[in-house]
């Protein structure tokens, strides 16, 4: 019913692996950043710049507009990589995880040429414009509105959960175009939309941790030209469900904590070579038990890679993988909490945000409620 099964990866991906390696050892080396939870959120123009400079963004997109046309495998291997040592790559990560790849696919030829170079070079910020007030993730229940004028669409509603929405460059926005009718899911269009563009305005949203990644992005009668429209008008639906396979199937899922993994298991050791405080077995089990589900969700992950390298959008085994991956993450910090018992100043001071960010991760990319309901409708029909 669910098939996860795990891809050989070629030499090539092998070789790629440890040229990223080599790329962020010097990256650490020279003190341009320290590695944090929660990674792919914080950003960082200059490191994306240098990421974009060795060839490790656009992987996926032709060399004709920028990229390097290599597999969705070998782009897996980058972000792992990232993730792993917690590297600042929020500035293009969702222009390289989906909104380059969905212009690459349904963009006209002047916005493949106009935006995904900039993606490729590590220097354009893309935001994603699906959830709203009212509407949250059942995204056919979005209430933006964009009305056919002479040369392209006006632009009217609002957006909200909108990541680095008040630094982005662009947003993908999905908006109704047309009556649903009795199909919910018709009549709605995905635009390129320049958040520098008069009448756009975003009010940022300020979290626990004090940042305000978050943003609510307004669109009052924003002028969208005809060759920002992504695929054929009404075809939102189909794009969007084929978009989510990227943004939930990734190693973001459960590697968001893995700074705190990784810390947790070296004050472990440390633990273990002092008599007095070795740990019991009880708490070697529940590391086990981490380590465990981190290389289970590797493999389901990259299992996905593997998929939409061939050519396969596995919309619904994403949303399985982004349901654990980030049931697991929210347990992480708490766990080492837990253990650490207060113990290793730099364990408690990765603890101490990713205690802040936790609640989100079952809100980005699809609530808890609506995934299950996904997969659950796959149980049904089987």
């Amino acid at each position: 019913m669910f098939r996860f099964p795990v891809p050989e990866l070629p030499a090539s991906a092998h070789e790629l692996r440890q040229r990223v390696r080599h790329f962020l050892a010097e990256e650490l080396e020279a003190g341009r950043w320290s590695p944090t939870t929660n990674s792919w959120m914080q950003y960082d123009a200059a490191f994306s710049k240098r990421c974009g400079d060795a060839g490790l963004v656009g992987l996926t997109l032709p060399r004709a507009y920028g990229g390097h046309e290599r597999s969705a495998v070998d782009r897996h291997v980058v972000l792992e990589e990232m993730l792993a040592a917690g590297a600042p790559v929020g500035m293009h990560w969702i222009a390289d995880r989906q909104s380059g790849p969905q212009i690459a696919r349904h963009g006209s030829e002047g916005l493949r040429h106009r935006v995904l170079p900039r993606i490729a070079a590590g220097t354009c910020c893309f935001s994603i414009g699906m959830s709203e007030p009212g509407a949250g993730s059942d995204l056919a229940a979005v209430r933006t509105r964009a009305e056919a004028v002479e040369g392209g669409w006006r632009l009217n509603g609002g957006k909200l959960w909108t990541s680095h929405a008040h630094r982005a460059d662009f947003a993908i926005v999905l908006a109704r175009t047309s009556s649903a009718g009795d199909d919910r899911h018709a009549g709605l269009t995905q635009f390129v939309v320049d958040m520098r563009a008069e009448g756009v305005a975003t009010r940022p949203m300020i979290d626990l941790t004090g940042s305000a990644d978050f943003n609510e992005v307004l669109f009052d009668d924003v002028f969208v030209p005809d060759g920002d429209v992504l695929g054929q008008p009404g075809d939102g639906w189909r794009l969007v469900v084929s978009e989510l396979a990227w943004e939930r199937s990734g190693p973001e899922r459960f590697l968001s904590s893995h700074a705190v993994v990784e810390e947790l298991l070296r004050e472990a050791r440390r633990w273990s070579s002092a008599d007095s405080s070795a740990p019991e077995a009880a708490t070697l089990r529940t590391l086990g038990a981490q380590v465990a589900q981190v290389m289970v969700l590797r493999q389901m992950s990259g299992a996905l890679a593997a998929q939409i390298a061939a050519g396969r959008m596995p919309e619904v085994e994403a949303a399985l993988v982004k349901d654990l991956g980030a049931t697991y993450e929210r347990s992480v910090a708490d766990t080492a909490r837990r253990l650490s018992a207060g113990r290793g100043a730099a364990l408690q001071a990765l603890i101490g945000p990713l205690l802040l960010a936790a609640p989100s991760f079952s809100l980005r990319g699809g609530t808890r409620e609506i995934l299950r309901g996904i997969v659950a409708k796959r149980l049904e029909v089987a």
